[in-house]
C-alpha cells in the first residue's frame, strides 16, 4: 500500500484503551484523536503520543467523528472505536479492499472474539437496525464500527447526524448515492478499561437506537425530496 491513512479515533474519557490502540496502528496509519469533551486526560496523553488532537465541544459521537473527518489530511481515511474492542491491525487489508476493488467504502462485521463481549440487548438493537438498512437496499449487517473510504467522497455525502446514528445515515446516504459497500468481519473483542458508553448498558443501547432510528427517518425524507424535485 502506497501512501498514508489517517485514523479517526472517537475519544471520550479513553485514557486507559488509547494507549494500547495507538500502540497498535499499523505503519503508515496516523491518529487522528477527535476528543469529545474528555476529563480524564485523554487529550493531553494522545498530545504527548504524537496522535493530532481535533477538540470537539458538541457532544455526539457523529459531532466528534466529523470534527476528526474535517482534520484529516489523506486521501484515504479509516474511523475505529478507540475502546480498544476492535483492532487497527484490520485496517491495511481494509484500505487494499478498497484501492484495488470497485469499492467505495469497506466497513467491519463484528464477530465476537469471546463469549459475552457482545451483550444480547447491543445484539439485537444491530440486528433490528441492519435489517432496516437491508430494506432500503443496503445490504451490511452491522452498523460500520470501522470504515474504511475515500475522505472527500465522505464529506460530500452531506452527513447531518451529529449523534449515534451518523454511521447509519452514512450507510444509507451511500447507498442512495450507488455506492460499493464492502462488509468484511472484523475481531470484537472486550473493551480495554470500563464500560462501554453505548452497548454496555441497556440504557446506553436504547439511547444509541433512538438516535439511529431518528437518523434513519431523516435521511428516508432526504431521498423522498430529491425523488420528488427530480
Amino acid at each position: 500500500m502506497s501512501g498514508r491513512v489517517d485514523v479517526v479515533l472517537p475519544c471520550l474519557n479513553e485514557v486507559e484503551a488509547l494507549p494500547g490502540v495507538l500502540d497498535a496502528l499499523p505503519e503508515g496509519f496516523d491518529a487522528v484523536v477527535a476528543d469529545n469533551g474528555s476529563t480524564d486526560g485523554t487529550p493531553e496523553l494522545a498530545a504527548r503520543r504524537g496522535a493530532l488532537v481535533v477538540h470537539e465541544e458538541r457532544k455526539g459521537y457523529g459531532a466528534a467523528v466529523h470534527a476528526g473527518l474535517e482534520a484529516t489530511r489523506t486521501e484515504v481515511v479509516a474511523t475505529i472505536d478507540a475502546d480498544g474492542s476492535l483492532d487497527p491491525a484490520e485496517l491495511p487489508a481494509m484500505v487494499r479492499l478498497l484501492l484495488d476493488t470497485d469499492a467505495d467504502i469497506v466497513v467491519g462485521r463484528r464477530v465476537p472474539a469471546a463469549r459475552g463481549v457482545w451483550p444480547w440487548h447491543a445484539r439485537v438493537s444491530n440486528h433490528v437496525l441492519s435489517g432496516l438498512m437491508r430494506v432500503q437496499g443496503v445490504g451490511v449487517r452491522d452498523i460500520a464500527p470501522v470504515r474504511v473510504a475515500r475522505r472527500q467522497a465522505l464529506l460530500d455525502l452531506g452527513i447531518t447526524d451529529r449523534a449515534f446514528g451518523y454511521p447509519l445515515e452514512l450507510l444509507i446516504r451511500a447507498g442512495a448515492a450507488g455506492w460499493t459497500i464492502r462488509e468484511v468481519d472484523v475481531a470484537y473483542r472486550p473493551r480495554a478499561g470500563g464500560r462501554s458508553k453505548v452497548s454496555g448498558s441497556v440504557r446506553g443501547t436504547a439511547r444509541a437506537v433512538r438516535d439511529m432510528t431518528k437518523a434513519l427517518a431523516r435521511t428516508r425524507a432526504h431521498s423522498a425530496s430529491i425523488r420528488v424535485n427530480r
